[in-house]
């Protein structure tokens, strides 16, 4: 297996130094049997068929060493430095290109990259989203301040180098976060967006949109997410921490209503593009507190049949929890980035009369200790 020449120092590719692929799925095999050991069965994990440049996001940050050579790489938050290195073997190979291209036009054009200390430089980060399907690349460019020196004729020299390159933006980011991508966007090229398919549905994707960073692996986590929800056309779903509603518009091609639940407006208003982009008749949604939402729904005497959940590293509140055995859905299908806040999550359930059926692991971040999971859990009448 390769092993790329910095990982140590990088730190993002925690276990780069097994000897094969197959040892790094038997460790998260284990990982998550651990986890889940008197809770429920887990299946066998599902690996990557190419666990390599699998990101579609790139977000290199620049540099200048003190000898006046401007470098980009992964950013180190520990001590707000960079790993340098010109070809990542997680992200996409496209990128990759692009960003050394980038360097070499900030050379000829004699611009400077950000330190956050005040410097005369002005690039602090890119952000490069690719369609795996599409082709389409979104280019953004992080700057500290308003001031993109020669942007017009910059672009225009990108653009002649890159002709693959979809859109460009120029994002304003003056926060201490370098890998934040600033609320002052301006569009210098193309639509601002762009589009990418997955499991048969088109997304609409702006620099600020979640969209998973492997789309291979995605495709596999959210059909079987859908399997475990085995919809028959009839249910009414749903998909609460919706973000872009690409789970909810997936669901709604085999359900009967689809309610897509966000707290983030920027995110409801993409899933509603992107709903619309699909041509999604039975969805709606909602921007507000999933918990609250069902708690509201469980009020008013009405009900879900399946609620799908993909909550965030810290897994799901106490108040979603709750809002679950109070609208007692059939099936909570639980989808998560994190197996321990999940098991957490699942014991408590279990004290509101759900049970969990099964877990199946899915390799999403292969060379990381990370490991996405997929739970059914189904009422159980007491």
């Amino acid at each position: 297996m390769g092993k790329c020449p910095i990982y140590k120092k990088c730190n993002g590719c925690q276990l780069m130094n097994m000897e094969d692929y197959n040892e790094q799925l038997k460790w998260k095999q284990k990982q998550v049997a651990r986890l889940f050991e008197g809770v429920c069965g887990v299946r066998h994990i599902v690996g990557a068929e190419d666990p390599f440049h699998y990101r579609n996001k790139a977000q290199p940050v620049f540099r200048m060493t003190r000898d006046g050579k401007t470098v980009s790489g992964i950013y180190q938050s520990a001590n707000n430095g960079v790993a340098a290195i010109d070809s990542c073997l997680l992200e996409n190979k496209r990128a990759n290109e692009i960003t050394v291209e980038v360097r070499k036009l900030m050379k000829s054009f004699k611009l400077l990259p950000a330190d956050g200390k005040g410097s005369k430089g002005f690039l602090r980060s890119l952000l490069i989203r690719t369609g795996a399907k599409s082709g389409e690349i979104m280019v953004v460019f992080v700057t500290e301040g308003p001031i993109f020196p020669s942007k017009n004729n910059f672009v225009k020299a990108l653009i002649k180098q890159c002709p693959d390159i979809t859109t460009v933006i120029h994002s304003i980011n003056s926060s201490e976060n370098f890998l934040t991508v600033g609320n002052r966007q301006t569009v210098l090229y193309g639509s601002g967006k762009i589009k990418d398919t997955l499991c048969g549905c088109t997304f609409s994707i702006s620099p600020s949109s979640f969209y998973q960073i492997n789309p291979a692996q995605t495709e596999r986590l959210y059909n079987i997410a859908m399997e475990f929800a085995h919809l028959t056309g009839e249910e009414r779903v749903i998909d609460a921490y919706c973000g872009t509603g690409t789970i909810g518009i997936i669901a709604s091609k085999k359900a009967g209503v689809v309610i897509g639940v966000e707290s983030n407006k920027a995110a409801v208003n993409d899933a509603r593009e992107n709903a619309k982009l699909n041509k999604c008749r039975n969805m709606s949604f909602a921007c507000e507190d999933a918990g609250k939402f069902m708690r509201d729904l469980a009020e008013n005497d009405m009900s879900a049949d399946v609620v799908f959940a993909d909550p965030p590293r810290n897994g799901c509140s106490q108040e979603f929890l709750d809002s679950v055995a109070i609208l007692k859905p059939q099936k909570l299908v639980y989808i998560s980035c994190n197996p321990e806040t999940q098991v957490r999550d699942i014991k408590y359930l279990m004290q509101k009369g759900y049970k969990p059926t099964i877990v199946q692991p899915v390799d999403m971040f292969p060379h990381t200790k990370h490991v996405e999971s997929v739970c059914l859990m189904s009422r159980v009448d007491k």
